[in-house]
Parts: structure tokens; C-alpha cells; sequence
């Protein structure tokens, strides 16, 4: 566990291989409060956030993720969900189409940085299908979900190795 930012950005990976011990709830609290402490357009926070635990929804969730297997075996798996026309009421479809992806976007980073931090391993899903997940979750038509996050403690044959990143130089450029 370490309070460094920086190490903890640098540090963190995409787990897909979980321990089967759960999380306790003041720590999904914990990872919730730094998920809606992320900035947003007009701090009009246009998102919602379904934590599940239940067996069965989890199975579900995994099959709408293409059948990524290791949704359905993490302990937590919270799905984010966009509010898109809370965003349209300031910004209209800028708002509705990009804000609100922008916006739950940060949330999402936020809750993943908050897990490594607190030594929880995490991956973003994004791969699924939006309508079967919306289904699962009984999800209103004003909810989008936009990201499956599967969280657990890391099996030690987690894929714990240092991933590569383009040098900072190939990608930005600095106009002065």
C-alpha cells in the first residue's frame, strides 16, 4: 500500500486473476468515494455506479463481456454507468455524446488508482455489450454503461510484469 501518487500510477497493472477473498465493504467505500471525487464538466457528475457481488449477476456480466472469464471470478465488479442527458442539460450533444464518456472516464481512473493504492488489483473493461449488460443490471434508458471494472486481491500468477509505454517524446509535442 502506498500513499505516492506517482509510484502508484506507475505501478499499477490490469489484474485478470483474483483471490477468492472479498473485499471488505468499507474499502469498496473508500473506492467509490475516490470514483466520484473526479472532476466533471460543470461538476454535474453524470454517473452511477452498480456494485455487484452476487454470484449469478457476475456470470451474466462475464457473458456480456464476451465471455471474459475473469469478470464472473472477481470478488466486486462495479459497473459505471454514464447519465448522458444529465449532461445535455448544460451542454447539449456535446454533453450527451462526449462529456459524460469524459467525464465517467476520470471516475473510472480515479477508482482504479484508489484500488493499486489500497493493494486491490482492477481491470477496465470495456469490451461488452452495452444493451446485454443493461439488461442484466435492469438499467434505465437514461443509464449507459460504459465500463465493467472487475476488482479482487492479485493471485500471486497475476500478470504483475511492468507493461511498455511509448517514450513521452513520440507523443507530445511542445509548442512554445
Amino acid at each position: 500500500m502506498t500513499n505516492d501518487v506517482f509510484e502508484v500510477i506507475r505501478e499499477r497493472r490490469s489484474i485478470r486473476a483474483f483471490k477468492p477473498q472479498n473485499i471488505p465493504d468499507e474499502i469498496v467505500a473508500k473506492l467509490l468515494e475516490a470514483a466520484c471525487r473526479a472532476p466533471s464538466a460543470g461538476n454535474l457528475q453524470p454517473w452511477k455506479f452498480y456494485v455487484v457481488k452476487n454470484e449469478e449477476i457476475k456470470k451474466k456480466l462475464s457473458a456480456a463481456a464476451f465471455n471474459q472469464s475473469f469478470v464472473a471470478q472477481a470478488p466486486v465488479v462495479i459497473v459505471v454507468c454514464a447519465l448522458p442527458e444529465e449532461s445535455a442539460s448544460r451542454y447539449g450533444e456535446r454533453g450527451r455524446s462526449l462529456y459524460c464518456i469524459q467525464d465517467t472516464a476520470a471516475a473510472v481512473q480515479n477508482l482504479l488508482l484508489a484500488a493499486w493504492a489500497l493493494g486491490i488489483g482492477s481491470c477496465w473493461v470495456g469490451a461488452f455489450d452495452e444493451q446485454m449488460a443493461a439488461s442484466v443490471l435492469g438499467l434505465s434508458k437514461k443509464e449507459r454503461p460504459v465500463a465493467i471494472i472487475s476488482l479482487g486481491y492479485p493471485r500471486k500468477d497475476s500478470n504483475l510484469w511492468e507493461t511498455s509505454r511509448k517514450p513521452v517524446e513520440t507523443v507530445a509535442e511542445f509548442i512554445e
